[in-house]
């Protein structure tokens, strides 16, 4: 897929391959925390499956093509060539509830330089392998303010 005309003039625009490359470096790093990276773009299925491909990514990117996800999570987009796209953020979830955002994403690829410091910052527990929300004898664990950085 080739940009539309003015791409690198959208704000935000140029950066989803240095971010996605990141991750794809990292992603042995992220793994051995028991995290888990997925990616989501507005485009179709078949441009996913492509670029993750052409990208050699070793993880899932879904299609939300119907906007769906970005609407009800209010996601940030912009518009180019009568398309929706959603801007660069990283989500963290533990147990389908999101801990913590990271956005506006600058440089493209500093998003795993920031979920390792969120990570370790973060009082982990590991339940089979898998890493859950720790309870405090106060009550559930409430993570950090979102510092949108």
């Amino acid at each position: 897929m080739t940009p539309p005309d003015g791409w690198d003039e959208i704000h935000g625009a140029r950066g989803c391959t240095p971010q996605s490359c990141a991750f794809r470096d990292y992603h042995g790093e992220i793994k051995e925390l028991a995290t888990e990276v997925f990616g989501l773009s507005t485009q179709e299925t078949e441009y996913q499956k492509e670029m993750t491909e052409r990208l050699h990514l070793p993880f899932k990117v879904f299609s939300d093509e119907n906007l769906m996800f970005c609407v009800s999570l209010r996601l940030p987009t912009f518009e180019v060539d009568n398309k929706t796209l959603t801007k660069r953020v990283t989500l963290l979830a533990n147990d389908d509830v999101i801990e913590a955002v990271h956005y506006p994403v600058f440089p493209s690829d500093s998003d795993p330089k920031w979920v390792f410091n969120h990570l370790e910052q973060v009082p982990v527990l590991y339940v089979d392998g898998n890493r859950k929300k720790p309870e405090y004898a106060s009550g559930q664990y409430r993570p950090p303010q979102v510092r949108h950085s």
